[in-house]
């Protein structure tokens, strides 16, 4: 089965959590439903499959919002494993992440497809500032507090 595949089963079961985010692709609704249960790598991945059908400005904000769930997969294997010698050097990687994000959504700002763009860049600088800060030492991501993106209500 080829990974198109794969995410078009996948989304589809997300469209039942996704429901009531209007009239949007369902990749990119299902991004939010798997952020927002902290499974970063397959947000990343459905919203990806839309990136790479996608021409004109959304393909830079579809590709900033993969780069913070790629951030936030670094932060999740980091804090898994953070004494394994490739999972705990992941903190550097994520704030570049974080960067390259920040930049690709600003021209949307302040809201672009309902996504509060203003707040998920200062969401993005707050995870940036902690890790820099700490000198790459301390990771601000906690399971036990998911972070939430959430859509503006129509």
């Amino acid at each position: 089965m080829k990974k198109t595949d794969r995410i078009s089963d996948f989304v589809k079961d997300l469209a039942a959590e996704s429901a009531g985010t209007g009239d949007f692709d369902a990749r990119y609704s299902g991004y939010f439903v798997c952020f927002n249960r902290g499974d970063y790598y397959e947000a990343h991945d459905v919203l990806e499959d839309l990136w790479l059908q996608t021409d004109g400005a959304d393909y830079a904000f579809y590709k900033g919002l993969i780069q913070i769930a790629g951030a936030f997969v670094h932060l999740k294997k980091q804090h898994a494993r953070p004494t394994h010698p490739k999972d705990g050097r992941r903190l550097a990687p994520a704030s570049r992440l974080f960067l390259l994000g920040q930049k690709n959504i600003a021209p949307f700002a302040p809201l672009h497809h309902r996504l509060d763009v203003t707040d998920l860049i200062r969401f993005c600088a707050t995870h940036y500032s902690a890790i820099c800060e700490s000198n790459y030492q301390i990771n601000p991501w906690n399971p036990e507090s998911l972070p939430q993106l959430t859509l503006e209500i129509d």
